[in-house]
């Protein structure tokens, strides 16, 4: 059994410039946890495979396409690959979500 834990994980060096740690990356999927302090937010930007956000905790709004919604934990959103999508955190609450990608887009191993 292999076991990951948050707390161990490197901060990613991402062009969103927040909070990312990888805890899984192989061909078939790459998961990513994200921290989003209060105001920060993800650059909108697309992804050429398909992609779910599960809100660990808090409420961020999500942004896919034309569409927003602000979500709570314990959700599941999913985004088509090629859409512009991002996630903000309006709130005054920390809001972290798990970022699954799959399969892991080729050229894209380590950014969210």
């Amino acid at each position: 059994m292999k076991i990951t834990r948050y707390q161990n994980k490197e901060i990613k060096n991402t062009p969103h410039k927040i909070d990312v740690r990888e805890m899984y990356n192989k061909e078939s999927a790459q998961a990513m946890l994200m921290s989003l302090k209060p105001g920060e937010s993800l650059k909108p930007h697309k992804t050429p495979v398909d992609v779910f956000f599960f809100i660990v905790e808090g409420h961020p709004t999500i942004h896919i396409g034309d569409e927003n919604e602000v979500c709570e934990a314990d959700t599941l959103i999913e985004s088509p690959a090629s859409i512009i999508h991002y996630i903000r955190n309006d709130t005054d609450s920390l809001a972290r979500i798990l970022v699954v990608k799959a399969p892991r887009p080729s050229g894209f191993a380590l950014i969210l």
